[in-house]
């Protein structure tokens, strides 16, 4: 098998070759801004790139703009027929893991793969699939990570978060049985739903009463999980709470966030802030069956407005989308 290297490594190039080659040079001096966090060396997903046989980069690389690209499910694989285990050297899965690891806080790495290892459910046909979108020469260039529970994305230049790249991720896990329990033991998600609860608290009575409604949360079919809405959205507006609580809100994002690796940590916030999205956007929680154990302590909750989404749903088990246009 051939690997794609820069000209002066091969003695002859086809055509498209030096093309390629040409236009990863100039990427790589477009982007230089990108990479100063690197030290002088390629970022994680660059190395990864670099070390694609010509099969691989002709099955794994898609165009930038493919419609895949703002698609996302709670189990899918980018490229189905290649995955992890079989069409990949040991390197290149190593490599892998460090990139998938990288994208998390240092206190989350373990639980993060754990996750992964433990929705394969014991099965190494459900190992995860990866891919690009794009080439170094696109402005948007982007590895992704897909599985059974997991779609994580990044800007593949640089090691340095930039967000989520306008794309939705998700995250999930059942820890003990399919259908979790009340307080969710093991999952490495419900963290955040404690967040939410507590942020929930915060409210007084009629705005509790408001964030609490009637209606079901929005459908988790692909096609409508991560739409966004101007009109009819459910719950309290953010713009009917007080400064105090609007910074709560923010700050519980910030901490429902801190899984994610911090520099996308950052970038996130500082789009909603900068963006002042918190008065448009609307807070929603959902009892009845939602409710597992009919406790008041919500399993199941939306942040969402015409430019973000972030729908938590506990029931049977944790579901977590996010997306916002960053």
């Amino acid at each position: 098998m051939k690997l794609i290297m820069p000209v002066i490594e091969r003695k002859s190039l086809s055509r498209r070759e030096i093309i390629r080659a040409f236009g990863a040079s100039v990427a790589l001096a477009a982007f230089s801004e990108l990479r100063a966090d690197t030290a002088g060396r390629d970022s994680l997903p660059m190395q990864f790139y670099k070390s694609l046989t010509e099969e691989q980069h002709a099955k794994i690389v898609l165009s930038v703009d493919h419609p895949k690209r703002q698609y996302v499910s709670n189990w899918w694989y980018i490229c189905p027929d290649q995955r992890l285990h079989t069409f990949y050297t040991k390197d290149q899965q190593d490599l892998v893991k460090q990139i998938f690891e990288s994208l998390h806080s240092e206190e989350y790495r373990e639980k993060m793969d754990w996750q992964v290892q433990k929705d394969l459910m014991g099965q190494i046909k459900n190992t995860p699939s990866v891919g690009f979108f794009g080439t170094p020469t696109d402005k948007d260039f982007e590895f992704i990570y897909t599985g059974h529970h997991v779609t994580r994305r990044c800007h593949a230049i640089t090691d340095k978060g930039l967000g989520f790249g306008a794309a939705p991720i998700f995250y999930g896990n059942f820890a003990k049985a399919f259908r979790e329990t009340k307080d969710h033991e093991g999952n490495p998600f419900w963290y955040q739903g404690l967040l939410f609860n507590e942020f929930y608290s915060a409210l007084d009575g009629k705005q509790q009463e408001k964030t609490l409604v009637g209606r079901e949360p929005r459908k988790e079919d692909p096609a409508t999980v991560i739409l966004k809405s101007k009109t009819d959205l459910p719950g309290i507006s953010g713009s009917d709470l007080s400064k105090d609580q609007q910074a709560k809100l923010l700050d519980t994002m910030r901490r429902m966030l801190a899984c994610f690796r911090p520099d996308d940590v950052a970038a996130t916030m500082k789009t909603i802030e900068d963006k002042k999205l918190v008065d448009r956007l609307f807070v929603s929680c959902y009892g009845g069956s939602f409710d597992i154990g009919n406790d008041k302590v919500w399993d199941t909750w939306q942040i969402e407005g015409p430019e973000l989404v972030w729908y938590f749903r506990g029931v049977p088990h944790i579901h977590g989308y996010f997306h916002l246009a960053a």
